[in-house]
């Protein structure tokens, strides 16, 4: 039914003080895209944090991937109702498509887990995952168990619940597939059975010398009508999540779409809504709610053991809070948290104090910083950490300690308002400090999970920082422990103060190179290059050689000179004759110092530096593969690294942008190759219709890759010369049966024998967004292929005649497929290069 109860905004309205009527409340929703800067607060969010004490309420949304999360309805748990909100997204997205960059698998992990981040940091929920790996599109929850460990995976969710404590659990998706994606359904099975698993002290047994069982009140389904499929109706329970919340001076719709938008790499920008949005949920578990969705959960301090005075302090604080003189409250704030500390212990007192405590500093208008001006820590290098407070508004506060890793410094200096305190600190980086590296990153990983050995990090979202700074400052007479991220600070000319993430780095890195060396008569070899970091003593004369093993597993270099101190890189040449069919791990000497990791970056103005590093490998293979053709023009769409697989094969490859396309003459291409994505991502396409069109007509090769259809990307420009769609199917399954159509094709002859053999050993799946509808007067079809209880589906790869030339559309997933070294794939591009050529030899 509906609910009509007021929210405890709505109740507040009235009890605010007349000051704050006097000032606008606004705050900015939209994080500094620079993200690690320090967090700032305005009165208005100190108010509402003062309010908040008083809700002792939680609520866990659980679904499969970053984006999968309904933001408006956090921001209205989070913002307005004022529970304790979290998002258990059990992948982090590793396995969707990239708009915006040619990052996939665990790179587009990382970047999604930190698009996800930021979108909490404005929603005002926190923050969880599973190790599940996002495999890809799945078509059922079968599917999905057979590469998630089912019970592992469970238990990460029991973890997270006995953890969170949710009074409520809400899914996004139910658990009979209305949701259309395999890992969807599976989210919703795995919330299900947690929900009763969390409270078994025989289930999981091994969690409880850490956590206690948990049982929430209800697990709930948040229905949903998107596009044909609608699951709701008038009779499930309701409510309105639309409203305005004027201390904020926005809608939830608007948090919510500024929220969303911050999954840029899947192209999830959204407009802001206003006005009511009724939210429909259906009871799958426990007792179903009437008025509230709370209903039978005592939100207030009744529920911890001596806590009714609690209450009344806190209902003291809001009142008499002052929105220009917040440093009034600090006082009161420190007698709370003593309160509540001498409270008997219980998972509210805990998360309670650490509220407190966060507003004590806000309120304080204390400044804490501690940064470095260099990005990277060399193992054996010194690093220098600056460090800078201010008592900003002159609270009673006075340093007592500053320590971090392996700084430890004890002192009496009394903070007086508004004066820096400014020094800083120089000390050797150990040879066993750790290496920032993202934590379910650091085990090798299974098909379809990470391998996560320490169970306190199950849950955590982020990789713990290089290096964290406890600040000790008394206030008001008690101490508090701040701690704080040391981070690299430096300013940029455009914009401005930046703050980014310290990473300790080895003393001798690899940098990236192409993990996959394909033997053909075309290759001459490949090169390899290396940094010697800062400080490696290395004995003269300056030198740089390499050496395989007998075993030929293992491609060292040594190297031999001096870097006095500085950062050196080194490129050392290995010829094809050296490199066998294997896989070679990568290493550098130093006299007794080995290092085998290439350093990898990512950089975008909307997420904070990623630094990880990945094992130095290089797999060698040899294929036996003929070409025919030599230029290949390359029109770059959403990102993949097809190119650098054309290179190897012996292709010369031209990246071909709108100026490219306008400039340069398209018959020197003996084909032109549209990246994945290309049409929904570069919306220019649809002006060179005509001449790719002429180009094809006169005897060009044009083949296009994939691209979407769908809500968030269509394909608005027109690609070929004959009518077709593209429809959203595709067959998941990449062992799935291949059926010859046209078995005469020259497309599986020429120049390279196409068998059955060539789709062995496929990654991941087959083939993404097929061609459907398409004119069978003027296309041919090749194969026909389909997932377990699916009819044949024959859209993958059709090729059509046009004038002198040819025009290609694939969903063959070249993009996963040639990076990942799979034969097959490479004779099938090879041959469909080749198109029109088969005459002229």
């Amino acid at each position: 039914m509906f609910s009509s109860l007021p929210s405890p905004l709505h109740q507040w309205r009235g009890v605010i003080r007349k000051n704050f009527l006097t000032v606008a409340c606004i705050v900015s929703l939209v994080p500094c895209s620079f993200s690690q800067a320090p967090a700032t607060w305005t009165s208005s969010d100190m108010y509402l944090a003062i309010r908040k004490l008083n809700v002792l309420g939680s609520v866990l949304y659980v679904a499969a991937h970053p984006d999968d999360e309904n933001t408006r309805l956090l921001a209205y748990f989070s913002k307005d109702r004022m529970y304790r909100t979290g998002y258990l997204s059990l992948t982090r997205g590793d396995g969707g498509q990239n708009l915006i960059g040619n990052e996939q698998g665990i790179e587009l992990g990382l970047i999604r887990t930190q698009e996800l981040l930021s979108a909490r940091r404005i929603d005002g929920a926190e923050q969880f995952f599973s190790r599940a790996f996002d495999f890809g599109f799945s078509k059922n929850p079968q599917e999905t168990f057979t590469k998630w460990d089912r019970e592992k995976i469970l238990s990460d969710v029991v973890w997270v619940i006995r953890k969170f404590q949710p009074d409520v659990i809400i899914t996004r998706f139910p658990t009979t597939g209305e949701g259309g994606h395999g890992h969807h359904t599976a989210s919703a099975i795995l919330a299900n059975e947690a929900f009763s698993a969390a409270a078994d002290p025989k289930r999981f047994p091994e969690q409880l010398k850490y956590v206690k069982t948990w049982q929430a009140k209800r697990i709930l389904w948040n229905t949903f009508n998107f596009g044909s499929t609608n699951t709701t109706s008038s009779d499930q329970f309701k409510f309105d999540v639309g409203g305005y919340n004027p201390l904020l001076g926005k809608s939830y719709g608007e948090i919510a779409a500024a929220s969303r938008s911050q999954h840029k790499s899947q192209g999830f920008g959204v407009p802001a809504s206003r006005g009511e949005v009724i939210e429909y949920f259906s009871t799958t578990g426990g007792s179903a709610p009437t008025n509230d969705i709370m209903d039978g959960v005592d939100l207030t301090w009744k529920r911890v053991q001596g806590g009714e005075a609690i209450s009344k302090m806190i209902d003291k604080l809001s009142s008499s809070f002052d929105l220009l003189h917040p440093e009034n409250s600090v006082k009161g704030l420190v007698e709370l948290y003593r309160a509540i500390n001498e409270l008997t212990g219980s998972y509210w007192k805990t998360q309670k104090l650490k509220e407190v405590q966060q507003l004590i500093e806000q309120c304080s208008g204390l400044f804490l910083d501690a940064t470095t001006t260099e990005q990277f820590a060399v193992q054996t290098d010194s690093i220098r950490i600056n460090f800078s407070l201010n008592n900003r508004l002159g609270v009673n506060a006075a340093l007592k300690n500053i320590s971090v890793d392996p700084f430890d410094s004890s002192l009496t200096v009394p903070l007086a308002k508004n004066k820096n305190v400014i020094f800083g600190k120089t000390f050797l980086v150990s040879p066993s400090k750790p290496i920032t590296q993202p934590y379910w990153l650091q085990n090798k990983m299974a098909e379809g999970y990470f391998n996560v050995k320490d169970q306190q990090k199950i849950g955590q979202p982020d990789l713990d920082a290089a290096y964290v700074t406890k600040f000790t400052i008394n206030i008001e007479g008690e101490d508090f422990n701040f701690n704080k991220s040391v981070k690299y600070k430096f300013t940029d000319p455009v914009k401005g103060e930046v703050y980014e993430p310290v990473v300790v780095i080895p003393q001798i890195t690899f940098r990236d190179f192409n993990p996959l060396y394909i033997k053909t008569d075309k290759q001459t070899g490949t090169e390899i290059s290396f940094t010697a970091n800062k400080s490696v003593n290395i004995p003269t004369p300056r030198s740089v050689s390499h050496s395989l093993n007998a075993k030929p597993d293992t491609l060292s270099f040594v190297i031999g000179g001096i870097a006095l101190g500085k950062k050196q890189v080194f490129t050392e040449s290995i010829t094809d004759k050296e490199l066998n069919p294997g896989v070679y791990k990568i290493n550098a000497a130093s006299d007794s110092f080995h290092a085998g990791y290439i350093q990898r970056s990512i950089a975008y103005d909307h997420i904070p530096y990623i630094t990880y590093f990945k094992e130095a490998l290089l797999t060698v293979k040899k294929i036996d593969l003929k070409i025919v053709g030599k230029k290949v023009g390359y029109i770059v769409g959403a990102g993949d690294k097809v190119p650098e697989a054309l290179e190897q094969m012996g292709y010369e490859v031209t990246l071909l942008g709108d100026k490219e396309l306008s400039r340069n003459n398209l018959h020197q291409f003996d084909a032109i190759i549209t990246g994945v994505r290309a049409y929904n991502t570069d919306v220019w396409l649809n002006d060179y219709y005509d001449k790719l069109m002429k180009y094809v007509n006169e005897g060009g090769n044009l083949i296009v890759q994939y691209n979407t259809v769908n809500f968030v990307s269509n394909v608005k420009s027109r690609m070929g010369p004959y009518n077709f769609e593209i429809v959203n199917r595709r067959v998941t399954d990449e062992n799935a049966d291949v059926k010859f159509l046209n078995p005469s094709h020259s497309v599986l002859h020429f120049p390279n024998e196409i068998t059955q053999d060539d789709f062995r050993g496929w990654i991941q799946e087959r083939s993404i967004y097929h061609a459907g509808n398409f004119d069978k007067t003027n296309f041919e079809t090749i194969f026909s292929m389909h997932d377990p209880g699916e009819g044949d589906d024959d859209g993958s790869l059709i090729i059509g005649r046009y004038g002198k030339g040819t025009f290609v559309y694939t969903g063959l997933v070249f993009f996963r497929e040639l990076p990942a070294g799979v034969p097959g794939a490479y004779l099938l591009m090879a041959n469909l290069i080749a198109l029109n050529k088969e005459k002229a030899f």
